[in-house]
């Protein structure tokens, strides 16, 4: 059996499902295009994480186009990170040209054109839904993680939480976390370590600089009213067409902290609300997180260490998540073990780093008889691609160099007055637009403090009879603390990890 029989009896036995799939492409061997050796993806399998690397211009966004696309015509949802603002023609019919027609005639793959279902979203000032989640939908933990907070200054987080839950004060926004934060400092401060004890005024002082530090990112945009709802991230429109859902980003590339909080906060989001899916034939969502080194880099260990836990356990919920970078090195080793399907578009070799990253790459791929893994990663042209997926079995694939088929909509951005159309009849718009500062812990201390400074002018004696009634009537601070909801709520998530550790 020579080797073109051998190659097509395992690239049509390799990529050949029982169940459904989609189909990005064709089977290329020796620089040519097989006819009818189509390259699938089941469905099944796409909850198992994914990369898609490649140097700059390798077509990498086109390739992510297509998945999209695919995954949208078998009703699935999709949300991706437009750090670029290169993906908002999606919405819009592409057009037909000589190179598109020759290359799928090669792969004898029809190709038609077509436009999708398309939201606009945004955590900033960009035109889009604005997504939004409050203080307390964080919790102290999260939150903490977040500020990349040490155990003492964390501790204090957990007492701020715990006042206000105590207090029905709601903590929305910043300026909410902020103002309990000097209360608790200053002029809460007797009441506070009565009940809690001591709150040291070097941690509050450090804390509210990582505060500040976040809102010089813009963070007080996507803290507050209205909460985002994950479950409108997961629509099909009347075609039964899953919703192409675009987080447009370009205007925060240099604010990692705010990518990477919104990107822990929906991650958190979607693992806690999504229900158990076990072994389901589709994903409910699959996410495109492009140029993912912006939330590796500058991630701190602890941040780091909770992104890596959701994305090992967020695919039983049927979320699938794909990294988009230009090297695979750029994501942890221990989030590339996760990474059921490659998608290597080719690197270049400049620098003597480069080689070796290069090296290193191949050495993530099933070994070959068909290709020299190290050298047919440098030849690649543009919208072609080394690929290896898990079978319905969790099974690497064989080896492929894949000709990607060519994206149906705009391979183009929209023009501003395409956006603002979107944007404006979007039903999503009408629910999370409209601004809400409603009652919260910043209004509700500032009339407490100022009831208190109006009392202490007319009855400066109530000031020290008030410190001597808390002396006798002080709850033990221990006892406070380990009885409060979020004591509970924290010692039970930690019970449950755990418990799910032992279990595996």
């Amino acid at each position: 059996m020579n080797n073109n029989v051998t190659f097509s009896k395992t690239i049509q036995e390799g990529y050949s499902f029982k169940g459904d799939y989609i189909t990005i492409g064709g089977a290329q061997l020796q620089n040519e295009i097989i006819p009818n050796h189509f390259i699938n993806i089941p469905l099944k399998t796409l909850n198992r994480h994914g990369l898609i690397a490649g140097a700059t211009g390798t077509g990498k966004t086109k390739t992510i186009q297509v998945l999209s696309e695919q995954l949208s015509l078998k009703g699935i949802p999709v949300l991706m990170m437009d750090i670029k603002g290169d993906f908002s023609g999606i919405a819009q019919e592409g057009s037909i040209n000589e190179f598109i027609t020759n290359r799928h005639q090669s792969m004898n793959l029809p190709y038609s054109s077509k436009a999708f279902p398309v939201e606009l979203l945004s955590i900033s000032e960009e035109n889009g839904v604005r997504l939004r989640s409050t203080i307390s939908e964080f919790g102290p933990v999260l939150f903490s993680r977040i500020l990349d907070l040490n155990d003492t200054q964390s501790g204090v987080v957990s007492i701020l939480f715990k006042y206000c839950d105590d207090n029905n004060l709601p903590l929305l926004d910043l300026k909410d976390f902020k103002k309990t934060l000097q209360f608790i400092t200053n002029e809460g401060k007797t009441e506070v370590e009565n009940l809690y004890g001591r709150i040291s005024t070097a941690s509050t002082g450090s804390i509210l600089r990582k505060i500040i530090e976040l809102e010089q990112q813009g963070a007080e945009l996507f803290f507050g009213e209205t909460s985002f709802d994950i479950k409108d991230l997961m629509r099909v429109n009347e075609e039964g067409l899953g919703y192409i859902n675009i987080l447009r980003l370009t205007d925060i590339q240099d604010r990692p902290k705010l990518f990477s909080t919104f990107m822990l906060s929906l991650l958190a989001e979607v693992y806690s609300e999504m229900p158990e899916q076990g072994d389901a034939e589709q994903p409910e969502l699959i996410i495109f997180i492009d140029e993912a080194h912006l939330i590796f880099d500058q991630a701190s260990k602890a941040l780091l260490n909770q992104i890596e836990t959701i994305i090992k356990l967020i695919r039983s919920k049927g979320i699938g998540i794909y990294f988009i970078t230009q090297n695979p090195t750029d994501v942890p080793n221990s989030v590339l073990a996760q990474l059921g399907l490659k998608i290597q578009h080719a690197l270049r070799a400049f620098t003597e780093k480069d080689r070796k990253a290069i090296k290193s790459s191949s050495e993530n791929f099933p070994n070959t008889e068909f290709y020299k893994t190290n050298e047919i990663i440098t030849q690649m042209g543009t919208g072609e691609a080394l690929v290896t997926v898990l079978n319905e079995k969790g099974i690497p694939t064989p080896l492929v160099v894949c000709t990607l088929r060519s994206p149906m909509s705009r391979m183009n951005i929209l023009n501003p007055q395409e956006i603002d159309n979107i944007v404006s009849n979007s039903k999503l718009t009408r629910k999370y637009n409209t601004p809400i500062d409603r009652d919260s812990a910043y209004e509700m201390l500032t009339r407490k403090i100022d009831q208190a400074n109006q009392q202490e002018v007319a009855f400066p004696e109530t000031k020290s009879q008030n410190k001597t009634s808390q002396k006798t009537n002080t709850i033990n601070p221990i006892l406070k603390v380990i009885t409060s909801a979020t004591f509970i709520r924290g010692a039970f998530g930690i019970l449950n990890k755990v418990l799910n550790k032992k279990s595996r």
